[in-house]
């Protein structure tokens, strides 16, 4: 017993460049359309989803690196401050 169903789904026609197209066809996966290239490409990403994609060795590199950018920049803006 096979049971086939079928959802209608409006489609369009879109005209890109040959260099879009190879874009897009170098992140296509095995069985996936290129309009699921396009929505994974264009997916919002709540910032929740980013949750535990570091490793805690990996998050404590990122906090050092921050708060060192952030302490250049404070200097950076003050010896600004001081020429004004």
């Amino acid at each position: 017993m096979h049971i086939r169903a079928r959802t209608c789904m409006s489609t369009k026609t879109i005209t890109i460049t040959e260099e879009a197209y190879q874009a897009l066809a170098s992140r296509k996966e095995t069985r996936e359309s290129f309009s699921d290239v396009i929505r994974r490409t264009f997916k919002k990403t709540a910032l929740l989803d980013l949750a535990g994609i570091l490793s805690h060795s990996e998050a404590d590199e990122l906090r050092r690196n921050v708060a060192e950018r952030r302490k250049h920049s404070r200097k950076h803006i003050d010896e600004v401050a001081k020429r004004l």
